[in-house]
Formats: C-alpha cells, structure tokens, sequence
C-alpha cells in the first residue's frame, strides 16, 4: 500500500470563523489534503455574540459543502455574570472544538491566526511589561485536552492572505469589531500601522520575536533538564528537597508555575508576588497551596497534589475531568474527585501507595452517590484513567 493511501484516514480538523484568516486557511489545507494524506474536517463556534453570527457559520457550512469538506457548527451556552467576556468565549471555543474533535476521533486543529496577530500580541505584552515568554510570541503547536493544536500561517501576513482569496475568488466576512477602539487588540494594530514609519513592522516584528522564540526554547530545555529530578505518580509531583535550592532563580520560578498550571489548567502563570511567596514558604519548610495546587514539605521531598475544594465537579464519562484526566468505560456514570466518601467505598484505596491527600482528589467514576469505579486506587478491569499530558510534555509544550 503506498504511503498516501495509508495515511489517506488521518482526520485532521481546521477552525474556521468566515473571516479571512480562517478562511484562507481552510482552503490551503484542502488544496494540501489530497498529497499530504489526511481528510479535512471543518469546524465553526458559533458564540452567539453578535448578529451576524449564525449568518457567518451558515456561509461558511455552504462554502465548505462546494469544496465537499465536512463541516459542523457548534455553539456556546453563553457567557457567566462575572468575568471577561472575550477571554471566557476564548475558552469556551477552545473546550468545545476539543471535544468535538475527541468525539471524531480527529487528534489535530489547525488554527489561523497570523504573523499580524504575533505583531499585536508583542506590543499587547510589551505594555504590561512581560517578561520572555509574553513576548516570544505564540506557539506554533502544543498539545492541550487531549488534542495537538497548531498555527500553519504565524509566518503570513494579514495581507498576503486576503491576497490569496482574492485571486481564487473566496469571499470572507469582516468583523464589525476590528474596527473598534473599545478592543485592545484594534489600538494595537493602529499603533502597528504608527509605528511603521520607523521600521517597525509585522515583518520585521516577527524576526524579533522569532529570536526571542529561541531563547526561550533554550530556557525550557534547562527547565526540562531540571524537572528530571520530580517524580510523578498517578497525577501527583514528588520534588526533591533540594532540588529548588540549586536551581537558579528563573528555573525554580518556572518549575512552580509549571507544577501549578499543569494541575490546575489555567492559561495564565500566578502573580510574581505570589510565586516569590511559595518559594519563600518552600524555603522555609512551610507547607504552602496557591492556585488550587497544595505543597507539602516532607522529610526528604516536597509532595505537589490538588487541593480538594479546588477540583473540578462532576463531568460525563469521556470528557476531560479537572483539565488533565481522561476517564473511559462502560456505561454513562460522571466522572468526579473520589472524595472521602469514595475512600469508604475502597477498603483496599491504601495498596495504590497514594498518600491520603493525592487519593482524594482522585478521578472516579460515580453513579448518583455509589461509586462505580476509582481506577488509580483499585483494580478496574472496564475502566482507565490517563493523563492528557505528563509533566515533561506540558513543560517543552507550555
């Protein structure tokens, strides 16, 4: 069998707004479809936030029928009360095109954002004063939900794009809100057009931040290195006392955050403040807990676990449970910490050798208030519980 028709299965999914970014994407990785070996599915959240969306999911779903690509739109629920708005769609889009994708059996997305976006997002950072990984610029694959996500197009230009659909004759729609000045991102794109007079250009801007690209690749790497030292076990750390104390102070700070945002999912490191205060308290053999993640200084290591009252609550069985468990097996029961009331339901939860603490937090699986299964504490033929990524691969993918 050749090598295209074996790969010809592979499904690859591609998020597509309507706008042009997403829209020049779609129809470059159709062209590339065919030799590159996979089968293209498009996908299309429909926030809800604006007239004009369900209109652009409809024309993107009929654009996607003339090139013959599957496509389907999902849509969100709704924002909460509190909190921002842009930043709670963000994720939203993100959590559902995961699942999408989980359900297909598709393990990569491909997304459109540009080296216009990379320019934005530089001076956006470069005006709250961050440090390199705020200015090294986006990522250009990582893996997050069980899904490997990537930016084809970082190196393109806005321009270029439009370019491109204008000579195949693809039509795109324009967002009403690139135009207002309520929006961070529109200001900084101004300012970028300002700027320009001086040589500061998207071009030139992404040869900056490409440089600083490798220099943090050259960070992580030492970070990795350092990480060698931590013990992981069923989704808990187990740090070396003075493993900390001989790294230099940026490679420690990055091994906090790192432990920190691989428990607990967030997208945004803790304040320096509070960092500079755990590593204080590590220092002074004080148990400490900061975003949902607790320390604990033992005799000869420190043991990184969830903090009970911060885990996630019940989701269905399949879905990722507290940003990092993927629970599978029989049957429709939801996924949710085993708890102290799951721990008297396993006798035998001590021979795991998880501290009482790492047990609680636990994923299991429960049918009303009867657990069904705890598959880190005891045996379970018909179900696993997995993780998303270990330690190590969200440090060289974060």
């Amino acid at each position: 069998m050749a090598r295209s028709e074996a790969a010809a299965s592979l499904p690859v999914g591609v998020a597509v707004s309507g706008g042009g970014d997403s829209m020049a994407l779609l129809h470059l990785l159709h062209r590339v479809a065919p030799q590159a070996g996979f089968v293209l599915h498009a996908v299309t959240v429909d926030h809800g936030l604006r007239p004009e969306s369900a209109a652009e999911a409809a024309a993107v779903a009929a654009f996607c029928a003339s090139l013959g690509v599957a496509h389907d739109t999902l849509r969100w629920g709704g924002p909460d009360a509190t909190g921002n708005l842009m930043d709670q769609a963000r994720r939203a889009r993100m959590r559902l095109m995961a699942d999408w994708a989980r359900s297909r059996g598709i393990g990569h997305i491909a997304l459109g954002h540009t080296a216009d976006d990379q320019a934005e997002s530089f001076l956006i950072n470069l005006s709250r004063a961050a440090g390199l990984d705020g200015l090294a610029g986006m990522r250009a694959a990582w893996t997050q939900d069980g899904v490997c996500w990537t930016r084809p197009l970082l190196g393109q230009t806005r321009d270029a794009l439009r370019a491109y659909l204008r000579r195949n004759g693809v039509e795109w729609a324009e967002d009403p809100s690139n135009d207002n000045d309520r929006f961070t991102r529109v200001r900084a794109r101004r300012a970028l057009k300002a700027l320009r007079p001086l040589g500061i250009t998207v071009e030139r801007l992404t040869t900056v931040i490409h440089n600083l690209s490798m220099a943090q690749e050259a960070v992580t790497a030492a970070t990795v290195q350092a990480a060698g030292a931590i013990v992981e076990k069923s989704g808990t750390l187990h740090l070396p006392r003075d493993a900390l104390t001989l790294q230099s102070p940026e490679i420690r700070r990055r091994l906090l955050i790192g432990m920190i945002r691989w428990m607990n999912g967030s997208d945004y490191p803790p304040r320096e403040a509070q960092v500079r205060h755990l590593e204080q308290a590590l220092h002074d053999n004080r148990d400490a807990t900061l975003g949902g993640v607790r320390f604990r200084v033992q005799a000869t290591a420190i043991s990184i676990s969830r903090e009970p009252c911060a885990v996630m609550g019940p989701v269905p069985l399949g879905q990722v449970w507290d940003h990092r468990w993927h629970v599978a097996g029989p049957g429709d029961g939801t996924v949710r910490a085993v708890g102290a009331d799951g721990l008297r339901q396993v006798p035998e939860w001590r021979k795991s050798g998880l501290s009482r603490d790492a047990a609680l937090v636990c994923p299991a699986v429960w049918q009303g208030e009867t657990l069904l299964a705890a598959p880190l504490l005891a045996s379970c033929q018909n179900y696993t519980a997995t993780l998303t990524a270990s330690f190590t691969l969200f440090l060289i993918s974060h």
